[in-house]
């Protein structure tokens, strides 16, 4: 009894498992009117130059995300209400408008001259990438938490 209590019990997770996956992975493409409003106006207001080359909805079980990935590469990534969660630019930089006063503040001071070309966030922290390959992430109080070279 035992055993065929285990058996099921395994075969419900690995089902509950596949449709997550499956619920998790819907993606499809969008026009940029579809955006939230804060993310339209990151797009329109710091990447006006640049042509869209995909905008798209993921949306999963529990969260949705929008990307968008400009012709030069430049990469963004919002949460659900429009706000940047990731931003990729290897070509220009991360706009400085764009990266919080206190990093860029800490940045001048102990990297000048080096660019920012990838920032991410979310509930716990920052992580900044510069454009010589280090790596800073930085607690929502903006402390230096780690750096990786």
């Amino acid at each position: 009894m035992k055993k065929t209590l285990r058996n099921l019990t395994l075969v419900l997770a690995c089902v509950f498992g596949i449709v997550l996956t499956v619920q998790a992975d819907n993606e499809k493409p969008i026009s940029l009117s579809q955006l939230p409003k804060a993310a339209q106006q990151t797009v329109s207001k710091h990447f006006s130059g640049l042509k869209v080359a995909l905008a798209k909805v993921e949306s999963g079980l529990l969260e949705k995300s929008y990307d968008v990935v400009f012709t030069n590469g430049d990469h963004l990534e919002f949460d659900r209400n429009g706000g940047w969660t990731e931003i990729s630019s290897n070509t220009n930089g991360v706009p400085s408008a764009l990266v919080p006063t206190s990093i860029s503040t800490y940045l001048k001071s102990n990297y000048p001259g080096q660019k920012v070309v990838q920032i991410e966030r979310d509930r716990k922290e920052y992580e900044v990438k510069l454009i010589n390959g280090v790596e800073i992430t930085f607690n929502m109080n903006f402390q230096v938490v780690d750096i990786d070279f």
